[in-house]
Order: C-alpha cells, then sequence, then structure tokens
C-alpha cells in the first residue's frame, strides 16, 4: 500500500483535483486498492468545505467526481502518515520543507516531478481565473498522476492491469 497526499493552499481546486485524478486513474489501472490519495491545503481558509463548484464541474464533465472531498490543512501527522506528499508548486513545497517534523518519513517533491517534460513546472492556481484555467488544471493533474502512477508502479512493483486510457 502506497499512501500519496497532495498539497495546494486552500484544498479547494488544485489538491482535491489531483487527489480526484490520481484516484480515477490507479482504479482504471487495477491500482485502486494498492493506493491511498487524500490532498489538503497549507492553509486552513476553507477547512471543511468541498471542492470549489468550478473544480467539481470540470472534474465531472471527465468523469472524476470530487463532491465527497473536504478542505482540510496539513497536519504534522501527515509527513509519517504518508510515503509522499506532492506540492502543487515551489511556494507549497517551501512551506512543507518548514513543517517536517524530525521524524517524517515522507518524500516530498512537486507534484509534476514525475510527468515527462513538466519536472520542475508548477500547476497554477486557477481560482482567479476563468474556465480555461480550471481544464489547464485537470490536464496536468492528469499527466502528473500518470507520472506518479508509472513511477509507483516501477518502485513497488504494482502491475498496472489496464489502460489508464
Amino acid at each position: 500500500m502506497v499512501k500519496v497526499l497532495f498539497v495546494c493552499t486552500g484544498n479547494i481546486c488544485r489538491s482535491p483535483t489531483a487527489e480526484g485524478m490520481f484516484r480515477h486513474l490507479a482504479e482504471r489501472a487495477g491500482l485502486g486498492s494498492q493506493v491511498i490519495a487524500d490532498s489538503a491545503g497549507t492553509h486552513g481558509y476553507h477547512v471543511g468545505e468541498p471542492p470549489d463548484p468550478r473544480t467539481q464541474r470540470a472534474a465531472l464533465a471527465r468523469g472524476v467526481d470530487l463532491s465527497a472531498l473536504r478542505a482540510r490543512k496539513v497536519t504534522a501527522a501527515d509527513f509519517t502518515r504518508f510515503d509522499h506528499i506532492l506540492a502543487m508548486d515551489h511556494g507549497h513545497l517551501a512551506q512543507l520543507r518548514r513543517l517536517v517534523p524530525a521524524n517524517a518519513t515522507a518524500a516530498l517533491r512537486l507534484f509534476l516531478d514525475d510527468a515527462p517534460g513538466l519536472e520542475g513546472r508548477e500547476v497554477p492556481d486557477p481560482y482567479y481565473g476563468g474556465p480555461d484555467g480550471f481544464e489547464q488544471v485537470l490536464d496536468l493533474c492528469e499527466a502528473g498522476s500518470r507520472g506518479l502512477l508509472d513511477r509507483l508502479s516501477r518502485e513497488s512493483g504494482f502491475p498496472i492491469r489496464e489502460s489508464m486510457g
């Protein structure tokens, strides 16, 4: 079992999209029982709230239902509970590095570092923009999730049984 946490600022746009897309693709690849995904924010602005309605609409149009997700803030326990903590941008990664407790076991990195050709890139915040921003986030989250599943398959020996589409 591999546990992955996706992190953005408020946990209502980028990180729940990444969580939902990763779960969706993991299920399609036959890995749903071998991975656990969650998401959190570096800030507690929206704790307990569902993902932004625009995020939910865009994801649902691609068959990814985010309606059950609720925002939460990263905790110190996350650094030992998860194997991988993936930041949506460099600012989140820097903030996470400042929060790392001495007993941390999770690997920290940018989410897109596993996406071929997108290494080092950030998932931009769509919150203040139009619908195209949410579509771009979905595209990037799909690429990042595919890359992450490939990595986990190689590292953990998970057999990908079906096409991720």
